[in-house]
């Protein structure tokens, strides 16, 4: 079916459920929270799908996303442990982990037009318009998100600047 491979499935199985959970994460919290119970499914799963793709990438182009995308997940949850982080350490972790999300969607929605419907599929073609706009769509998204983040990770750092110290 779609002519995915078992090792290509596991991939697919093992990574897609990434997808909900960050989307769940920037609804609820604004940006992706390592220290979450949802970042830690969401580590998880983005192990998962880092480790098969490798094997399962046709092209060096997926192991460079893979390769990049496991320093910006380690990046973002490494610096999420750092006990008294900085400011800036919490707009790297929240950068870091966007860009992660935003590394896992680009491929996703490739494939997904390339293969679906079975048979027939959207977009055969990676110079595609559809696919053009798909991927201008979702950079869009990310440069929109990313402003909002740091802008809100801003005012909260304002708040707690302002705040009287307790006696």
């Amino acid at each position: 079916m779609f002519g995915i491979s078992p090792l290509g499935w596991l991939h697919t199985l093992g990574s897609l459920p990434a997808i909900p959970v960050a989307f769940y994460m920037f609804a609820r919290a604004g940006r992706i929270d390592p220290r979450s119970r949802a970042g830690a499914l969401y580590f998880i799963f983005m192990l998962i799908g880092i480790a098969t793709v490798f094997p399962v990438s046709h092209s060096p182009v997926g192991n460079v996303f893979a390769i990049i995308t496991l320093v910006l997940l380690l990046t973002g949850y490494g610096i999420s442990r750092i006990p008294h982080r900085s400011r800036a350490a919490v707009h790297v972790e929240t950068i870091s982990l966007t860009l992660t999300a935003f590394l896992l969607m680009l491929p996703t929605v490739t494939e997904i037009l390339r293969r679906v419907p079975d048979g027939h599929p959207f977009v055969s073609d990676l110079n595609s318009p559809l696919l053009k706009g798909v991927h201008g769509i979702l950079l869009l998204g990310l440069i929109i998100g990313l402003t909002l983040q740091i802008r809100s990770l801003r005012k909260q750092s304002r708040a707690e600047a302002i705040q009287p110290i307790a006696k």
